[in-house]
C-alpha cells in the first residue's frame, strides 16, 4: 500500500496538471487500484489544514455480490439449474431433481414455476418452454462489473434474495487552496522560547489548532444533591453552621477514641471498617495532653466514669481509615470549641451540622452500599437536658414535614442517654425508625477540655432512604454507583419537602448519629 507521502505527491501533482480532481477514484496506485478512502481523506485533511487545497465529499451506493451471488454469476441461477436438469423429452422426477441439485432444487423450483419455465405432470417435472434467458445471472454479472443496476426493482429483489449487499462508497472532489504548492512546508506545533529569542516566530508557519467539538450539555443535579440541599436549608433556617467534611480519611483517634468508643469495639474490626494500607497510620494528633486524657478515661475512667479498664494503645489510635461516620468531624469541631473557650476564657454556644459521605465495609445489596451519606446535627450549650433534645427534634422533623414522632431508649458508646427516633408511617401503618440521637458523654466532652456544665445534644439520619422514597426508587444501586441511569438524573424534578412529602420521609436504614 502506498504511503501517505506518496498519496500527497500524487494529489498535488494531479492538481497542478489538471487544476482540480473531479473524483479521487481516478487516483490509482502503480497497479491501477484505487486508494482506500481512509488513506485519501487523511492526506486531504492534512493538506487542508495547511490551506493547500479544499475538498468536498462524494457518496454513492455500491453493491457487492454475496458468496451466493458470486456462485450464481459463475454457474447460473438456481432456477436455471432446475430448468437445465429437466429433460426436454422425459422430464424428471422431483426426487431425482433433489438428488442431482441438492439445496438448489428446492430454491430453484419456486422461481422456475413462477417464471413458467416448468410444470408438474404427475410425479414429474416437465419443461413448459424450449429455452430460457437466465436473467438473474445476467443481473448479478452486471452488478459485479459496475457495482449497481439501472433497474431499482431488480436491486431490491436481489437484496431480498441476499445475492447482493449495499455499501457506501466515499470519494472526494478536490480543488486548489489559497496556499497551494508542490512542496509541503513543515509547520511548527508550538511557540518556543528560541523562536521568541531569535525572532523566527515572525516568519514561521504554525499548525492550526482544531477546537471543533460538540457543545457541552448543561449539568444536572443528582437527586441526592437535591434532597441534600433541602436538608441544608432546614439547618440554615435554624441558625446552624456547616462543618467542613472534606476529610474522608480519618485517624482512628478522631473516628473512635475521641468519642469514647473502646478499642475492642466490633465496629473497629476489618469486617466493618475500611483500613488504609499506605499510609497505614498517622501521628498527627492534637496536643498530647488531650491524647493522654483520652487514654486515661479509656483505661481508668474519670469525670464520674470508671472507664473500660483496658490498656489503651496509641498504635490503635494511629490507624488510618475511611471515616465510618461524620461524628468524627463533630468530635474535631467540639475539641476546637473547647480550645477556643480556653483561649478566650469564655464558652461560645454553637450549632453545627454536616451532610457528607461515610464508608462501611458492608455487603452491597438493594438497600446497602459500602458508602452512603449521613445527615448530622450538633448543639453545644450549657445545661442542656434531654428535654431540650426531644423538643428540638420535634422542631427539626416538623420542618421536614414529619410532625408525629416518638422516642425509644437505645445505646451508643458516645451518647448517654441515647434515643432512636420513630415516626408513624400511614402507608405501612406502623412506626418506623427515622434516625438516632443522644447527649454526648462527659467522658468525651470533659476530656476535650469543655466545662462540666456544657452539654451537647446530637442526632443523625440517612440521606439515601428519603431520596429513594422521594424519587420512587427501590434499589439503592439505582441511586448511587455504576448502575445509575443518567437519563433519570437529567429528567427528575427539583425536590421539595412539604407536609405531604414529609410524611413519607421515613426509613428503616437511618444512620447512627
Amino acid at each position: 500500500m502506498a504511503s501517505s507521502e506518496e498519496i500527497q505527491t500524487l494529489v498535488l501533482t494531479t492538481l497542478d496538471k489538471q487544476g482540480g480532481i473531479e473524483n479521487t477514484e481516478s487516483l490509482k496506485d502503480s497497479n491501477g487500484v484505487t486508494y482506500p478512502y481512509r488513506a485519501v481523506v487523511g492526506v486531504l485533511n492534512s493538506l487542508t489544514s495547511k490551506e493547500m487545497l479544499t475538498y468536498t465529499t462524494i457518496e454513492k451506493d455500491h453493491y457487492n455480490l454475496t458468496t451466493e451471488g458470486n456462485e450464481i454469476a459463475d454457474s447460473g441461477s438456481h432456477e436455471a439449474k432446475v430448468f437445465n436438469a429437466v429433460d426436454s423429452t422425459n422430464g424428471i422426477s422431483i426426487a431425482e431433481l433433489a438428488k442431482q441439485l441438492g439445496p438448489s432444487a428446492k430454491i430453484g423450483q419456486g422461481k422456475a414455476f413462477k417464471n413458467k419455465w416448468i410444470k408438474k405432470d404427475g410425479d414429474k417435472l416437465i419443461r413448459e418452454v424450449e429455452s430460457i434467458v437466465d436473467q438473474a445471472q445476467l443481473d448479478v454479472l452486471e452488478i459485479r462489473k459496475t457495482g449497481t443496476h439501472t433497474n431499482p426493482a431488480i436491486l431490491k429483489d436481489l437484496q431480498s434474495r441476499k445475492l447482493i449487499e449495499k455499501v457506501k462508497l466515499v470519494s472526494y472532489k478536490v480543488a486548489k487552496g489559497p496556499k497551494f504548492s508542490l512542496t509541503i512546508e513543515k509547520q511548527a506545533t508550538d511557540l518556543t522560547a528560541e523562536m521568541l529569542a531569535d525572532g523566527s516566530w515572525k516568519t514561521q508557519t504554525f499548525k492550526k489548532y482544531n477546537f471543533a467539538g460538540n457543545p457541552p450539555e448543561g449539568g444536572h443535579l443528582h437527586p441526592l444533591m437535591k434532597v441534600r440541599e433541602e436538608f441544608r436549608k432546614i439547618f440554615f433556617e435554624l441558625g446552624f453552621e456547616e462543618m467542613p467534611t472534606n476529610k474522608y480519611v480519618e485517624s482512628s483517634f478522631w473516628n473512635f477514641d475521641a468519642l469514647f468508643q473502646p478499642q475492642q469495639h466490633p465496629a473497629r474490626d476489618a469486617h466493618d471498617t475500611f483500613f488504609l494500607l499506605d499510609p497505614a497510620t498517622s501521628s498527627n494528633f492534637p496536643d498530647m495532653e488531650y491524647v493522654n486524657r483520652v487514654k486515661e478515661v479509656h483505661s481508668h475512667g474519670g469525670y464520674g466514669s470508671i472507664g473500660y479498664g483496658y490498656d489503651w494503645k496509641i498504635e490503635e489510635a494511629e490507624k488510618l481509615i475511611l471515616r465510618t461516620h461524620t461524628t468524627s468531624v463533630s468530635s474535631n469541631m467540639l475539641y476546637r470549641l473547647a480550645q477556643e473557650a480556653k483561649a478566650n476564657g469564655k464558652f461560645r454556644p454553637a450549632k453545627f451540622f454536616s451532610i457528607d459521605r461515610v464508608y462501611r465495609n458492608e455487603t452491597v445489596d438493594a438497600t446497602h452500599l459500602a458508602e452512603f451519606h449521613q445527615v448530622e446535627g450538633v448543639i453545644a450549650d450549657k445545661n442542656l437536658t434531654l428535654g431540650d433534645l426531644i423538643g428540638f427534634m420535634e422542631v427539626f422533623f416538623e420542618k421536614m414535614g414529619v410532625p408525629n414522632i416518638k422516642f425509644k431508649p437505645a445505646f451508643n458508646p458516645y451518647t448517654e442517654p441515647s434515643m432512636e427516633i420513630f415516626s408513624w408511617h400511614p402507608g405501612l401503618e406502623k412506626w418506623v425508625e427515622l434516625g438516632n440521637s443522644g447527649m454526648f458523654r462527659p467522658e468525651m466532652l470533659e476530656a476535650m477540655g469543655l466545662d462540666p456544665d456544657v452539654r451537647v445534644i446530637a442526632w443523625g439520619l440517612g440521606l439515601e432512604r428519603p431520596t429513594m422514597i422521594k424519587y420512587g426508587l427501590d434499589n439503592i444501586r439505582e441511586l448511587l454507583g455504576h448502575k445509575v441511569d443518567l437519563a433519570m438524573i437529567q429528567s427528575n424534578s427539583a425536590c421539595r419537602l412539604d407536609k405531604k412529602m414529609g410524611k413519607e420521609l421515613v426509613g428503616r436504614d437511618a444512620v447512627d448519629a
